[in-house]
């Protein structure tokens, strides 16, 4: 698959909807990372990435306001994550999809039933309407004639597209995607890649994906930042591509080249 590239990416123009201000996980006195800080922008692609055991996953459960911050703060779209409660928290959640990495679906459930599951908690439409929105959430990826099969009966790549179509049922503006192409094979991802790409482009919509996959993180990214277990926290920040080609840090060219540290 090409590598992505700036054609229709955002500018630094752009308004920035997420903000991550000096931020710190520790848990149990042990510390993930610190002094975390970048900017999303609205309709871009930001990556974060970094070897195992970094805290990518950390930093997205952070993000969301699953792991209250040790130190720092999160803003999402002005508002401060960690201090919602009540109403106002249900608000900002309403405008964010999270879709995990198994997907994360219900094996009970159909996958029009599976979309339509924030419809019923979130909304007042009445079960038709949220059977047409969910048709719709998944022809948008590439899912309409499966929206009456179960998961069990679908591929992983498949269960994939149908978590980031529940992740899109209250048209949020903001998607965030633990490790989407993890586990599928090569064309597989790719695919995913592709359409993740294109949602991005045509909708607006702003992801913000974990991963590890290199190939997928030349391919969607805008903008990346760098996790490092070591350094416990980033060590890089900037257009994924121009940190292959020019970055000194010796731990990022290795992980860009595929190259084993000595």
């Amino acid at each position: 698959m090409p590598e992505g590239n700036s054609e229709g990416a955002p500018g630094a123009e752009a308004e920035v909807v997420v903000t991550v201000t000096d931020l710190a996980a520790r848990f149990g006195g042990r510390t993930i990372f610190q002094h975390v800080s970048f900017e999303v922008r609205r309709g871009e692609v930001f990556v974060i990435l970094g070897g195992s055991g970094c805290g990518k996953s950390t930093l997205l459960k952070h993000m969301i306001g699953l792991y209250p911050p040790a130190e720092g703060r999160v803003e999402i779209m002005g508002e401060h994550v960690a201090a919602l409660a009540g109403a106002a928290r249900r608000a900002l959640l309403r405008r964010i999809g999270v879709m995990w990495q198994s997907g994360a679906l219900f094996g009970s459930l159909t996958l029009a039933e599976n979309v339509g599951v924030p419809l019923e908690e979130h909304t007042a439409l009445l079960p038709e309407a949220r059977a047409l929105v969910a048709r719709a959430k998944l022809g948008l990826v590439g899912l309409g004639d499966a929206a009456g099969r179960l998961p069990a009966e679908i591929s992983g790549g498949m269960a994939k597209r149908a978590g980031i179509a529940r992740a899109m049922a209250l048209d949020p503006p903001i998607l965030f995607l633990d490790e989407p192409s993890a586990g599928l094979d090569p064309i597989t991802s790719a695919g995913l890649d592709r359409l993740i790409r294109q949602l991005a482009r045509e909708l607006g919509t702003t992801f913000v994906v974990v991963t590890h996959e290199l190939q997928s993180i030349l391919a969607i990214g805008d903008r990346c930042i760098m996790l490092d277990k070591e350094a416990k926290g980033m060590i890089a920040e900037g257009d994924p591509r121009q940190l292959r080609e020019t970055s000194e840090n010796p731990v990022v060219r290795a992980f860009f080249r595929r190259e084993a540290m000595e």
